[in-house]
Order: structure tokens, then C-alpha cells, then sequence
């Protein structure tokens, strides 16, 4: 038995810290997990930077119901769960995925949760478990699913290799150079073709 393990940002949906950059005009916000592995260090600046500017979850989420998922991502899923069960692992937030999973036709999410001070503003970051996406993988092999997993990011590489098969969707060309074992695609004809086939 199968399961797909995807990404969400990048893969699915836009870079939820990109489009808020762009709409704050804070470049600082720009920052993802494609140039900053350490996933702890990113929110802390982020956290650091929202505080500095008094931005909170409002303004976020304000700007998150303004995003849609990535062009032919809601047609990809709905072919992908039509050959396996899919779900998305993600290192964003509860409180940021809802409108958009409600867009793509309410995949499952594994995710984390926000910590927010009475006055909206971000504190801190519930973590669901450590390395949450090998993590999750592991556990999912544990009970007996075979692993297929896709993603952008250095934090998804741990999943990726850990899969029976793995692929890079939309990658840095810096993250394509280190891993050349890994096939790397940019459209999802492609990544669905690779996955079907590894079914």
C-alpha cells in the first residue's frame, strides 16, 4: 500500500511568507525554507521582524485569503487521489492552511499550530513532532504504507530520501545540484507521470 507525501508551499500553494512580503513590503519577509534550513532560526526572524513592524495574525490572515493555490495544483491533486491516498506535509501552520486547503478541495494536512499573545501577535510555534515530515514519514512506514514523497525545500529532503521514491517539484537549482540522484520536475504532468509510476 501507498501513500504521496507532498509539500504545500511551492508545490501546491504559493510561499505564504512570499506573498506577505510582497504585501507588507518587508523584503526581509522573502526568507523561506529554500534559503534557510533551520526551520527554528526562520520564525524566530520572522517573529522578530513582525513584532518590529506590528504586524500580527490579522494581517496575515488577511492576506492568505487573497492567495490561490498554484495554477493546475486543484486538478493535479484531485488526479493524484484518484490513483492513491495523498496528504500534505507541512511545516506551515493551522491557522494559515484553512482557506487555502479549502481551495484545493480539503486534502489532508499534517501541520503545526501558531502560538498568539492577546493582542494577535505571533509568540511562538507549536511544533506537531520533531523532523515532522520524516517524522510522519516513518511513522506511516511503521504501519505498514509504502512512501512517495515530493517537495521544494531543504526541510522536505528528509522525506524525500526516506521514500521509496522521491522526488524534487519546482526546487532551488542550488538544492538540484546537491541532490542529482533526485528527479527534479516543474510541472505536474510530469511529477504525476513519476508518481504513478512508482506506485
Amino acid at each position: 500500500m501507498n501513500i504521496v507525501c507532498l509539500d504545500m508551499e511551492g508545490v501546491v500553494t504559493p510561499e505564504i511568507w512570499i506573498e506577505f512580503s510582497r504585501v507588507s513590503g518587508i523584503p526581509e519577509l522573502k526568507r523561506t525554507t529554500r534559503d534557510e534550513p533551520d526551520y527554528a532560526k526562520l520564525m524566530r526572524f520572522r517573529m522578530d521582524i513582525l513584532r518590529e513592524h506590528g504586524l500580527g495574525l490579522k494581517q496575515i490572515q488577511e492576506v492568505i485569503a487573497q492567495i490561490d493555490p498554484l495554477p493546475g495544483a486543484k486538478e493535479f491533486l484531485d488526479a493524484l487521489r484518484d490513483e492513491a491516498q495523498a496528504v500534505i506535509l507541512s511545516d506551515t501552520f493551522e491557522e494559515f492552511a484553512k482557506p487555502l486547503l479549502q481551495k484545493l478541495g480539503r486534502p489532508t494536512i499534517f501541520c503545526n499550530a501558531l502560538e498568539v499573545d492577546e493582542q494577535g501577535m505571533l509568540t511562538g510555534v507549536k511544533m506537531r513532532c520533531e523532523k515532522s515530515k520524516l517524522t510522519t514519514v516513518r511513522a506511516l512506514q511503521s504501519i505498514g504504507f509504502e512512501t512517495i514523497a515530493a517537495g521544494d525545500s531543504y526541510n522536505d529532503l528528509d522525506m524525500i530520501l526516506a521514500s521509496k521514491a522521491g522526488f524534487l517539484f519546482r526546487t532551488t537549482e542550488k538544492i538540484k545540484a546537491d541532490h542529482p540522484e533526485l528527479p527534479a520536475f516543474e510541472e505536474y504532468d510530469d511529477l504525476l507521470r513519476a508518481i504513478k509510476a512508482a506506485l
